[in-house]
């Protein structure tokens, strides 16, 4: 009888989890608390109208029946390492091995209900997106955007959606006649934001603000938001018709109330091949672990399938009795394209070099293309290319 996996979460480390498992002959349920997978570089293009939910979804159902895994959609409610267990609409699930790709919780800033977000649930896209809208139809305001860093965690920032959003708002305002009409501020408590990216990154973002207009506001802690703007802890204000924040991650609600090992910040510890330390079976992957590596170090989507990769692996040499074990430190590195809606710009950065290749035009199809291409990809219609 094959070995059983119980895989939670839906997002890129747990599908990419789910699928490698099962190609390692396990039996494999994947929990999802939604029946898609949301494909979040490319839903920046909701908020600007240029996609719908349904262009930057994938049907989970549809790949769990490619790739051979059950689909269980529903709300995780409570973990056991211990037990490889997890309860799923009050039902208790086990396994031989227990795969936590929950991703993360988000820090809550006070006054945050005044504020709208990517890089959460897509009904805050959704809404952002009819937010900026509204607004454009009344000709004239202020925008402002940014996203937060967690001390406890540094690995934990989610800035570059917030650099394309604000590009790609910046075009479409400039495609409709309207740019000279609002003003766009970019906001961030650290003294260069984006720093993660490398100082090639950091200087281009900086001279792109500068050619388009686009007003800054660093270095300074935010402390508030309120119906009109943002409040900053030397007392001084962002006054903003439409805030866009993305707060930084912090561990998961069901991942602090379970036994889980934790970092500061309730993240999930786990050992360089993404086991979790003193609990045979258990593994994490993705946002819903604690990340470990250089100081640059980010949580990205390509990192939470390098882990999903290394975690079944591991699995798999575990139940063969094979002593060797992949790690996925080596593979870690910061890949972004960052569109801007008229290009993008490649940018990379690892362990020996910083690189960032302006792409006019052909980037912004390069990145419209690889959501395209993950979703084919996904369901076996074309080939997985290497790195991608």
């Amino acid at each position: 009888m094959a070995k059983t996996a119980l895989v939670l979460g839906g997002g890129f480390g747990g599908l990419e989890s789910a699928i490698q498992l099962r190609r390692h002959g396990f039996a494999v349920t994947l929990v999802s608390e939604r029946p898609f997978l949301f494909v979040y570089p490319t839903s920046i293009w909701m908020v600007t109208g240029e996609a719908r939910l349904e262009d930057v979804s994938l049907d989970l159902g549809a790949v769990a029946r490619r790739h051979g895994f059950s689909l269980r959609v529903g709300k995780v409610d409570a973990i056991s390492a211990a037990a490889r267990s997890a309860v799923v609409a009050g039902e208790t699930l086990r396994a031989d091995h227990l795969v936590v790709a929950l991703g993360g919780g988000k820090l809550a800033p006070k006054g945050g209900e005044h504020v709208h977000t990517i890089c959460g649930a897509p009904e805050a896209t959704a809404r952002l997106g009819a937010a900026l809208q509204a607004l454009l139809a009344k000709g004239a305001g202020r925008i402002a955007m940014g996203f937060g860093g967690n001390p406890k965690d540094p690995s934990a920032v989610r800035g570059g959606p917030a650099f394309e959003l604000m590009f790609n708002v910046d075009t479409l305002l400039r495609r409709r006649g309207l740019r000279d009409r609002f003003e766009l501020t970019f906001f961030a408590p650290m003294a260069s934001p984006g720093a993660r990216m490398g100082e090639k990154a950091v200087a281009a973002i900086r001279s792109m603000f500068g050619k388009l207009g686009i007003a800054t506001r660093f270095g300074k802690k935010i402390t508030a938001f309120d119906a009109a703007g943002v409040l900053f802890e030397d007392g001084g204000r962002l006054d903003a018709d439409l805030v866009m924040f993305i707060a930084a991650g912090d561990g998961h609600p069901v991942v602090k109330a379970s036994d889980l090992p934790r970092n500061e910040a309730g993240f999930v510890t786990v050992d360089g091949g993404c086991a979790v330390p003193g609990f045979p079976g258990a593994w994490a992957v993705g946002d819903a672990a604690a990340l470990e590596g250089p100081e640059w170090r980010a949580k990205q989507g390509h990192v939470a399938e390098v882990m999903a990769r290394v975690a079944a692996e591991n699995a798999a040499a575990f139940e063969e009795g094979r002593p060797e074990r992949k790690g996925y430190a080596e593979h870690l590195n910061i890949l972004c394209l960052m569109d801007m809606g008229n290009g993008a710009a490649w940018v990379h950065r690892d362990a020996h070099r910083q690189r960032m290749i302006p792409l006019p035009v052909v980037g912004h199809w390069m990145k419209k293309g690889w959501g395209t291409y993950y979703r084919l990809s996904k369901l076996r219609r074309v080939p997985r290319l290497p790195g991608m």
